[in-house]
């Protein structure tokens, strides 16, 4: 199975001179927590998400209609392509702790976006010998790595509490 398969094609991006209430805005009627940061020719330079803006709404002393995209964005990019096997794009989820990957085609445009909802809603139940692309384990085990505790000390608080 190729990302492009299970990738969401419709997706609402910002430029790095959007302001940040302006992308708040495009996030709540698009119904996304992640925004990709393109240029006028359409080349992703970074994204933002919705816990970026919060963070730095709670941080700055400035309102975010005065606080454009660019100063918030990260501009590391984790993507990955839209014929990439959806493995592969498991696998950088896991290894850079992110929910969703830009699909990026060789020129750097955006052709969509891959989340962890786009993959837990194309995951399959195995059952018995029949090979399916996507299983439910391979939508969980992504899931637990990237919700693992950054912070060691939080990690072992939270194991703490469990006991």
């Amino acid at each position: 199975m190729k990302v492009e398969d299970v990738m969401s094609e419709s997706v609402t991006c910002c430029g790095p001179e959007t302001n940040l209430a302006e992308a708040v805005g495009l996030m709540w009627k698009a119904d996304c927590g992640v925004l990709p940061v393109v240029t006028d020719t359409g080349k992703v330079i970074g994204v933002i998400t919705d816990r970026d803006i919060a963070i730095a709404v709670g941080t700055r002393n400035r309102p975010p209609s005065e606080t454009p995209v660019h100063e918030v964005m990260s501009s590391h990019i984790y993507a990955c392509a839209p014929n990439d096997d959806i493995h592969a794009a498991l696998k950088t989820m896991r290894k850079d702790r992110v929910r969703r990957l830009p699909a990026i085609d060789k020129d750097g445009l955006l052709r969509g976006i891959v989340s962890m909802n786009d993959v837990v809603l194309h995951a399959e139940k195995f059952e018995g010998r029949k090979t399916i692309a996507l299983s439910y384990d391979d939508a969980v085990n992504t899931l637990k790595a990237i919700c693992e505790h950054h912070h060691p000390r939080a990690a072992k608080q939270t194991k703490a509490a469990a006991e």
